[in-house]
């Protein structure tokens, strides 16, 4: 017989109030679930305060050329592969600033693979390539997971600042994290699966990090996508509509500026905003740590964007 673990988690526990979920209607087992997913982002919420402290760790490990790596295994390494992923095509975040490291890799994104979110060697030798001042995030619902405790442990020994993303209280894992972020998110509709408010947990909590990251980095102006990479014509669309909505330009105006900018939204929105060539856009975007706002300010152009409403549509 195969070795086994009983897990100490809200998460296993029987939830007593979808005892009789099987005998409902459809409807009535929507609503159940419902009812709890409304309870995910209260308990988000309460964690925001460490949530702050991981960002400020992050935004300035990658200011001097760190990098976020994730760690997780099953529901849990997906969501953190979905995070990484997306911050290429919203932000244009470089490769490599965002890593998540999934126990199985690939072959497990689509498949249970038997036993790889039980291997704490693997977990440490994924953790191997860290470096000082790295920012190491552990997912696991339970907070025991091998795999992500051993890279934790891992991360910590190479000098890297280590966080735990769990949804128990009294997680093992948290003896490797310097920020703790435990969701309360109690016992799930379904006795055990974490894909449910655990998993949403995870999400709004990556989701949350990554964006306030992301934000805090210069990758947007006000509140617009000013580093989205247009790779299809809905992006591209979005593009000229950022423009516009900035500037209060016409289409063909913004699409100039576009153009003279080979294509690059910020070097254009700041030529458009500050009243300078693409070039000149360019240079003070880099001199400025790719911050638009701050490259407003050192031109001597207003920082502070208009309330803009919605452009007409084009006729």
């Amino acid at each position: 017989m195969k070795s086994e673990v009983t897990v100490d988690a809200p998460t296993e526990e029987r939830h007593p109030g979808t005892t009789s979920i099987d005998t409902h209607t459809s409807l009535d087992i929507l609503r159940a679930l419902n009812t709890e997913d409304a309870k995910v982002a209260g308990a988000v919420g309460e964690v925001l305060p460490d949530l702050a402290r991981l960002v400020d760790c992050a935004v300035d490990s990658l200011t001097v050329g760190g990098a976020v790596h994730y760690f997780g295994a099953g529901t849990s390494g997906r969501l953190a592969v979905l995070d990484a992923a997306e911050l290429l095509p919203t932000f244009n975040a470089p490769e490599g600033l965002f890593v998540a490291h999934h126990a199985g890799g690939a072959q497990a994104l689509v498949h249970a693979v038997e036993n790889v979110e039980d291997d704490a060697d693997l977990g440490r030798s994924e953790a191997d390539a860290l470096r000082p001042g790295d920012i190491a995030v552990g997912l696991t619902a339970s907070g025991r997971t091998p795999f992500v405790a051993a890279a934790l442990a891992r991360a910590r020994e190479r000098g890297a600042v280590t966080a735990l993303v769990t949804a128990n209280p009294r997680a093992e894992a948290a003896v490797h994290a310097d920020i703790l972020l435990a969701v309360r998110t109690g016992p799930e509709a379904l006795t055990g699966s974490t894909r449910l408010k655990a998993g949403t947990a995870q999400k709004l909590v990556l989701n949350s990090f990554s964006t306030a990251v992301m934000i805090r980095l210069g990758h947007t102006w006000s509140n617009l996508m000013v580093d989205v990479v247009a790779t299809n014509a809905k992006l591209r669309g979005r593009v000229v509509r950022i423009l516009r909505e900035a500037t209060g330009a016409g289409p063909e105006e913004a699409r100039g500026a576009l153009d003279e900018a080979d294509g690059e939204l910020k070097p254009a929105l700041l030529a458009m905003l500050a009243g300078v060539d693409a070039a000149t856009a360019r240079d003070a975007i880099a001199a400025n740590g790719g911050s638009v706002a701050r490259a407003l300010g050192a031109l001597g152009a207003p920082v502070a964007p208009a309330t803009a409403s919605a452009p007409a549509p084009e006729r």
